[in-house]
C-alpha cells in the first residue's frame, strides 16, 4: 500500500467513523476530531520513517555504486534494517500502531473490540483506500503516447502526467510556495 498525504485526513475519519458506528470504539462526539488526528499523526510519522528510508536506500547505492534498477532491492534491506514495513505490511503496521494508540488516548474512552478483529476491521478500511498504481501510469501514458519511450522527453513528460493525473483523483497536496 502507499499511503498518500491527501488521503490521510480521509483515512483517519473513516476509521473512527466505523469503528464507533459498529460499537468496537467509545468516542465521544467532541473528541472525534481530536482522536481522528491521533492517527494522522500516526500516518504522518510512517511517511516521515518512509521519507527517511528513501533518502537512505538513495546513500547507500550512491556510496556502493550501485545502479538504479536495484533500488527495491536495496529498499527492501535498508527497510528490513530500519524495521520499518513496506509494502502488504504498511496495513498490517497502521492498524496495529492505530490499535495501540485507542488504547492511551486520551480522546477515545473505551476500547470494547478485541485486537485482532479491530486491526482486521482497520486493514480493511485501509485497503480501502488503497490506490491502484498501474492504473494511473497507465492513464499517464495515454497522455504521452505522443512521444517515444526511453527517451528523456518522454520520461519527463510521463513524470509530469502521473503528477496530473494524481491531482485529479486528489492524491496529491498542494503545497504553498
Amino acid at each position: 500500500m502507499k499511503l498518500y498525504r491527501a488521503r490521510i485526513p480521509d483515512i483517519a475519519k473513516k476509521v473512527i467513523e466505523d469503528l464507533v458506528k459498529d460499537g468496537s470504539l467509545e468516542v465521544l462526539p467532541e473528541n472525534r476530531s481530536e482522536a481522528e488526528l491521533d492517527l494522522v499523526a500516526v500516518m504522518e510519522e510512517y511517511l516521515r520513517r518512509d521519507a527517511h528510508l528513501r533518502e537512505s536506500v538513495r546513500e547507500s547505492m550512491s556510496r556502493r555504486g550501485i545502479p538504479y534498477d536495484r533500488y527495491s532491492k536495496v529498499r527492501s534491506e535498508v527497510a528490513g534494517e530500519m524495521g520499518h514495513p513496506t509494502g502488504n505490511e504498511v496495513e498490517r503496521f497502521l492498524a496495529r500502531q492505530f490499535v495501540e494508540g485507542f488504547m492511551i488516548s486520551r480522546f477515545v474512552e473505551e476500547v470494547y473490540g478485541e485486537d485482532g478483529e479491530l486491526m482486521k476491521r482497520i486493514r480493511g478500511i485501509l485497503e480501502s483506500f488503497d490506490v491502484d498504481e498501474r492504473a494511473i501510469r497507465e492513464e499517464a501514458r495515454e497522455k504521452v503516447k505522443n512521444l517515444e519511450e526511453g527517451t528523456v522527453d518522454y520520461e519527463i513528460a510521463l513524470n509530469h502526467a502521473i503528477k496530473e493525473v494524481k491531482k485529479r483523483h486528489g492524491l496529491l497536496v498542494e503545497r504553498p510556495r
